[in-house]
């Protein structure tokens, strides 16, 4: 004998706008999470990106200078030319590599979009909405 007190319509309507608050919810929170993941990867690429221009720099104009000083009474001229054409070059390359890793990343909220094209499926299907 089933002694649960029947909701009617209004209960009934309740209940179903308290799921779709509830699922709402949790899809704020997954947005959230998602938001934040992006914020730390972005800080972490520009912390690198600048520690590694400034030790690359760095270390580059203390090479350059000793090149210089080594052959400062036969080939200085060559010397800067093949240093300068050394620095862009890699300069470039990194610069590259820099923007592959800056373009190479998961979509930006995609994991909570898949979840609500799974809930509105689900909705339209008449099946319950995933938690």
């Amino acid at each position: 004998m089933d002694t649960a007190p029947h909701l009617g319509l209004l209960g009934s309507a309740r209940a179903v706008l308290a799921g779709l608050v509830e699922i709402g919810h949790t899809r704020l929170q997954l947005a959230s999470t998602e938001f934040e993941e992006e914020r730390l990867r972005i800080a972490q690429l520009l912390l690198y990106a600048t520690a590694a221009l400034f030790f690359l720099g760095l270390g580059l104009v203390l090479f350059a200078l000793w090149l210089v000083l080594l052959f400062w009474d036969s080939h200085r001229v060559f010397v800067l030319g093949a240093e300068t054409t050394l620095i862009l070059s890699i300069g470039a390359a990194l610069a590259g590599v820099w923007r592959h890793k800056a373009r190479t990343k998961p979509r930006f909220l995609g994991t909570t979009l898949t979840e609500l094209q799974r809930d509105r499926e689900a909705l339209q299907t008449g099946t319950a909405p995933p938690p």
